[in-house]
């Protein structure tokens, strides 16, 4: 069966109120977005390594600033939860794919406009909605931290210690990161999609937001799936230096306009 029939058979007609049809994903789709996003970022370099520069370089001067400050325990949180604005960063990532697949001429004031342009709409509203999450996990971190420790501020090496010797520094670990990744998928979920239509078409961020999580509901196991790729990628490239996000960063950005291309009609 063509993928066209396979999607034909798993079929997501339009639903009624005109909401945007949602796709199912086929076997491999995952795959293909990846090599269309790495792709994409071969096409047009110079651009992607631009926008995983300033994202790289925002996480190294955030996490550096709370390991001078002596809060280790803020620093790792905070460079995890800066996943959580990975897909408004990557929103000049989306209008170069999308330039690119209507073969319309890429130019940085061509790319800055159309970003700046949306930025003042529904945009604006979606930034507020990711900039809101990263707070409430890094409070969460800070309120996790605080029960378990209480007022003492350990050294960086004094809390990898605790964490892998004691009962309680591995639990502390344990809830951390569980709580970490229910925040992250909440906010994978209602961000997903809604950050590329929103560069795609004249629609309001709630209808975006709506759109994203029936994306997910409609595809579980590979929007888990997705959420783990995007996981493991930005940790393997923060545990060389953030430097790896100078190339992670884009190639996801334009995969992630591949997916939406496939999951939005």
């Amino acid at each position: 069966m063509t993928e066209q029939g396979a999607r034909a058979a798993h079929g997501a007609g339009t639903e009624v109120g005109g909401k945007p049809r949602i796709n199912k994903l086929v076997r491999d789709d995952l795959v293909v977005c990846l090599l269309q996003g790495w792709r994409d970022f071969v096409a047009a370099p110079r651009y992607g390594l631009f926008f995983g520069g300033v994202y790289a370089f925002g996480g190294i001067a955030i996490t550096a600033l709370f390991l001078a400050l002596h809060l280790p325990y803020v620093g790792y949180p905070v460079a995890m939860g800066f996943a959580l604005i990975v897909p408004f960063v990557a929103m000049g990532t989306y209008e170069i794919s999308r330039r690119l697949e209507r073969g319309e001429p890429l130019s940085w004031e061509a790319v800055f406009g159309a970003v700046w342009r949306r930025s003042g709409k529904d945009l604006g509203w979606m930034a507020l909605v990711t900039l809101f999450a990263l707070i409430i996990w890094v409070d969460f971190a800070v309120f996790l931290f605080l029960m378990f420790f209480g007022l003492h501020v350990p050294t960086p090496q004094e809390l990898m210690i605790e964490i892998l010797s004691t009962s309680r520094g591995l639990t502390f670990a344990v809830v951390g990161n569980v709580v970490g990744a229910a925040v992250a998928m909440t906010v994978f979920s209602i961000t997903v999609v809604s950050f590329p239509i929103l560069a795609d078409r004249d629609i309001d961020f709630v209808t975006a937001m709506i759109t994203s999580v029936r994306c997910v509901l409609t595809n579980p196991l590979q929007m888990v799936a997705w959420a783990c790729v995007i996981g493991l990628l930005l940790l393997i490239s923060m545990l060389v230096g953030f430097l790896g996000l100078f190339i992670a960063l884009p190639v996801l950005g334009h995969a992630s306009w591949a997916l939406y291309r496939k999951l939005v009609a």
